[in-house]
């Protein structure tokens, strides 16, 4: 077991944090509003550089206009219409996703993920609910998933209306575009871990698919280490006129969904209403999301979702896997749950394509990316971490369980003040499974992460004590 003194600690990991302040270009300031990125910022690599500088705006925009031209894509529209209705939508996004897996050599597969909903909360008959999924399978660690995705059902202003027109370009065609997008980038590449992209349906009827799709991944013991849900991603505009055109909002609960009453106990205990698994992973995209390479500042907002309203993470949420919304900066409310329409004083409503901003959009997509590409590479999740407690004293051992990656290095201790709502210091801790600091556990914020061999860096694992 390493250890280091208080003085070393304090020493080091003020160095580290210095050196990463000092990393920050005039592009990556303005993107975070002058604020310094945390001390666990990643920096791109090459590869992934590439990988962002191919995803188009103009395929992003031609998504969006090929979705909205179903007429309607609602739940309980037409199945079997091959142009107008929700069967339509689903049958050319698959066509879509089964031409970029045409190109991966096999990696990346395509199914109809269907069953039949019953009647209930705005399901009035028995319903077909099919979600589009396209699996990319990692070459190194493929039993780890991590899973992106938008909703490609739409409505009106009556949740129930299945027939008026309901283009539904921005909620949520941007995030079905981001999803398809990505796709298409990483079909050709080879990620280390398993990323699954997905166009669900059923979300305005009551988040049905993605509850189904969540539900499969339980069932199975999948080992989902992180999923995303784009909804509404599709203007920086809000309805005032004012346009922020490089910030996403990223909603991520504190106390988790899933959360048993030992758990609860455990966590009010120790104060970890800011350390769930979806905080963990909200500040992991800001740390590998928030650069001159995205353009884009990720401004997270400490909720499960915005006032009345809900979205595809939060089946996921209440299963125990790590989730997190995207969404824009600000809304237009006239153009989002709305008939198409012109009022009296000559004001269009209606969720329309001409209220979309396609390179805000792909701007949104490599955020997205930057985090899933570098979700993928890294090693997963250090499991098992625990402050012992056995004994009272001033300093903190951790211990953790080593991870099984080939490419795994080593292992770093993070940490924070209390009242901090980043990791702000960083240690090296080898490659071990037991660390110990000459810093108090009742003072501050302890994590623990991997690292791997290309010194990517996982999601951060907040430990219980033990």
């Amino acid at each position: 077991m390493r250890r280091l003194s208080r003085r070393t600690v304090l020493a080091a990991t003020a160095t580290t944090a210095v050196a990463s302040a000092a990393t920050v270009t005039p592009a990556q300031a303005a993107a975070s509003s002058g604020s310094r990125p945390p001390a666990t910022a990643q920096r791109p690599t090459p590869e992934l550089r590439a990988l962002l500088r191919e995803i188009d705006p103009k395929r992003i925009e031609a998504t969006v206009r090929r979705l909205a031209s179903f007429g309607t894509r609602h739940t309980l529209s037409s199945q079997d219409d091959p142009v107008r209705g929700i069967g339509a939508a689903r049958d050319w996004i698959a066509a879509e996703l089964r031409s970029y897996a045409a190109e991966s050599a096999g990696r990346m597969t395509v199914e109809l993920q269907s069953y039949i909903q019953e009647p209930a909360s705005r399901i009035p008959v028995p319903t077909r609910i099919t979600n589009v999924v396209a699996t990319l399978r990692g070459s190194i660690a493929p039993e780890r998933v991590y899973v992106v995705s938008g909703h490609y059902d739409s409505r009106a202003t009556d949740v129930m209306d299945a027939v008026s027109d309901a283009p539904g370009a921005d909620d949520d065609a941007s995030g079905v575009a981001v999803a398809m997008e990505l796709a298409r980038v990483m079909a050709k590449r080879r990620p280390a871990a398993t990323i699954v992209f997905a166009a669900v349906a059923g979300e305005e009827q009551g988040l049905y698919g993605a509850a189904y799709m969540a539900q499969q991944y339980k069932s199975s013991g999948t080992d989902l280490q992180a999923m995303f849900t784009n909804d509404i991603v599709g203007s920086p505009k809000a309805d005032d006129g004012t346009v922020d055109p490089y910030t996403i909002r990223l909603f991520a609960e504190g106390v988790p969904s899933s959360e048993t009453p030992e758990e609860a106990a455990v966590r009010r205990s120790v104060g970890g209403e800011n350390d769930s698994p979806a905080r963990q992973l909200a500040r992991f995209v800001r740390d590998a999301g928030e650069n001159e390479a995205t353009g884009m500042r990720v401004r997270v907002v400490y909720r499960r979702d915005r006032y009345r309203r809900g979205g595809d993470h939060i089946p996921f949420l209440e299963r125990g896997y790590p989730a997190a919304r995207f969404t824009e900066p600000t809304e237009d409310f006239a153009h989002q749950h709305q008939d198409v329409r012109v009022d009296e004083t000559g004001k269009q409503y209606g969720d329309l394509p001409e209220f979309c901003d396609f390179p805000y959009i792909a701007r949104v997509a490599r955020v997205n990316a930057a985090a899933l590409w570098t979700l993928a590479q890294a090693p997963g999740t250090p499991r098992g971490a625990k402050i012992l407690t056995s004994t009272l004293t001033n300093a903190t051992q951790l211990v953790w369980t080593r991870g099984t990656e080939p490419d795994l290095a080593g292992y770093e201790i993070v940490w924070r003040e209390t009242t901090s709502p980043e990791w702000t210091h960083v240690v090296e801790a080898g490659d071990v499974t037991s660390f110990e600091l000459a810093l108090s556990k009742d003072n501050v914020f302890f994590g623990v992460r991997a690292v791997g061999a290309t010194g990517l860096r996982s999601q951060v694992a907040f430990p219980a004590p033990g």
